[in-house]
């Protein structure tokens, strides 16, 4: 049951295909069917079945892909947190982000963080908040910027950072809660949770328009397609430039800080970041 084949199978149930699993790891799909065949046959329970023309996991498959995703970024973790404890200017860093925080947040965070520490290895991944946050339990990631963690989720707060969410829209237009269409981040996004959850404290159901990005949310606010909800952060310059304006939506803006979250035992290469944190305005939990 070696790593190799571990990764091979993740790769197979996070494509869905031996051919697209066999490109995403430069390898043969003989290779592919051979080394998954050989974590079943170790396993002594089936993975895969044929499904067509291709194959699909099965239930024991299903569920062995969850805790080998889980196993490979624990080995990950395991070998950045010695190399880190050995020396920490040399270590590995996992950063996680939501995508605003990697807009907004990250940039100048990175870049002086880069100058004190040069030699640190960083990896970043950029994606929506259900994402980091399945990153950070699958021991994919050493610290995730984000919102506040989901309840149950195995984290320590190491420090939060104060943040507004405010509601936009285009100069000249008139808002109304019950009517007023609004432009929407993609399910799974941190900010579009908080969308739906402050329409449904109102009680209200406006019409929706779902765009792909927060700048295409910004955009499409701007060109008059409806409210938005948006860090304040990220609209400084639209609203300042004129091309946005704050709406008089109830209850706004909402307060809600950035997170920087760990796992309960964070690595010294995490320990260093938290200290750059602290350096940079935030506060310690």
């Amino acid at each position: 049951m070696t790593e190799s084949r571990l990764r091979t199978f993740v790769a197979l149930a996070e494509t869905g295909s031996v051919r697209a699993a066999a490109e995403r790891l430069y390898v043969t799909e003989s290779a592919v069917s051979a080394s998954v065949t050989a974590l079943a046959r170790d396993l002594g329970v089936p993975l895969l079945a044929r499904a067509g023309r291709g194959v699909a996991l099965t239930p024991a498959g299903r569920v062995y892909a969850g805790y080998a995703r889980r196993l490979l970024g624990l080995h990950a973790e395991a070998r950045a947190a010695a190399r880190g404890e050995h020396d920490p200017s040399t270590g590995r860093l996992r950063l996680a982000a939501v995508t605003t925080a990697a807009d907004q947040v990250l940039p100048a965070l990175l870049a002086g963080f880069r100058r004190a520490w040069p030699k640190l290895d960083l990896a970043l991944e950029v994606g929506p908040s259900a994402r980091v946050w399945a990153s950070l339990a699958a021991h994919e990631a050493d610290l995730v910027l984000a919102g506040r963690p989901p309840a149950g989720a195995e984290a320590t707060v190491l420090a939060t950072r104060e943040n507004e969410l405010v509601v936009v829209m285009a100069p000249g237009l008139d808002f109304d809660l019950d009517t007023t269409p609004w432009v929407l981040r993609e399910p799974g996004s941190g900010t579009r949770a908080t969308a739906d959850a402050y329409l449904a404290e109102h009680d209200v159901s406006p019409p929706t328009l779902v765009l792909g990005s927060n700048g295409a949310v910004i955009a499409g606010a701007a060109a008059g397609l409806g409210a938005a909800l948006v860090h304040r952060a990220a609209v400084q310059r639209e609203l300042a430039e004129g091309v946005l304006c704050l709406a008089d939506a109830p209850g706004t803006p909402l307060l809600r800080p950035w997170h920087a979250v760990s796992a309960p035992r964070p690595s010294a290469p995490t320990r260093l970041f938290l200290s750059h944190l602290l350096t940079a305005g935030w506060t310690a939990r």
